[in-house]
């Protein structure tokens, strides 16, 4: 908490031979940098914030923003063949699947084995793969939906931002805003987007 350890970021390699490769890409960018450990970082060294910014999440901003830097992959030209590139079409895939399950089990009140059927009917993930996800979805009821409404909010923050502000538009300021204020409810960070847009407008 006062900066004295470095965060670390471990990448789970348990039983290789039943990972895919090409995820391995979309992992770091939502996990790693510019996801969670990097976003994470960024909201605890700003000690003039308060601690719920700081160290507390709003599921919608903290995996809106997870959702997000997977989007970042081709701007950043990370990825090095189209295997990592189709990783990255499949985690999309994946997103869409959890959307329709979060939806199926706790409102349409689906089974367990329903769920599971359809994951497996729909994505690439093995049964077993596809049996801890529901059942986390089950565990965690909006947990999926929140994490597309951040995303989309981000990018409609951004695609504003950038027609407002015209040749103006700096993606690393634009950034800055968004995690510069820690971990805030997704109206307070429209605002915080809109002000500076505002003033961006006013000061250059």
């Amino acid at each position: 908490m006062d900066g004295s350890r470095p965060g670390i970021f471990y990448l789970n390699t348990y039983e290789p031979q039943t990972r895919a490769r090409s995820d391995m890409v979309d992992i770091l960018l939502h996990e790693g940098s510019p996801g969670h450990h990097f976003q994470v970082s960024v909201a605890r060294e700003r000690a003039d914030m308060p601690r719920i910014r700081r160290f507390a999440g709003f599921t919608a901003y903290t995996e809106g923003w997870g959702l997000y830097a997977e989007t970042l992959g081709d701007e950043l030209g990370v990825f090095r063949d189209p295997y990592e590139r189709y990783g990255s079409l499949n985690w999309e895939l994946w997103r869409a699947i959890r959307l329709v399950l979060d939806t199926g089990i706790h409102h349409h009140r689906w089974s367990r084995e329903r769920a599971i059927r359809y994951f497996m009917e729909n994505g690439l993930l093995s049964e077993h793969d596809a049996t801890k996800e529901v059942e986390r979805y089950f565990n965690n009821p909006g947990q999926a939906t929140s994490y597309m409404i951040g995303q989309l909010k981000i990018l409609e923050l951004r695609d504003r931002a950038r027609a407002a502000l015209g040749n103006r538009f700096d993606i690393r300021d634009f950034h800055a805003v968004v995690l510069e204020n820690g971990s805030v409810p997704l109206d307070v960070l429209e605002a915080l987007v809109n002000d500076w847009i505002a003033t961006q407008r006013t000061t250059r």
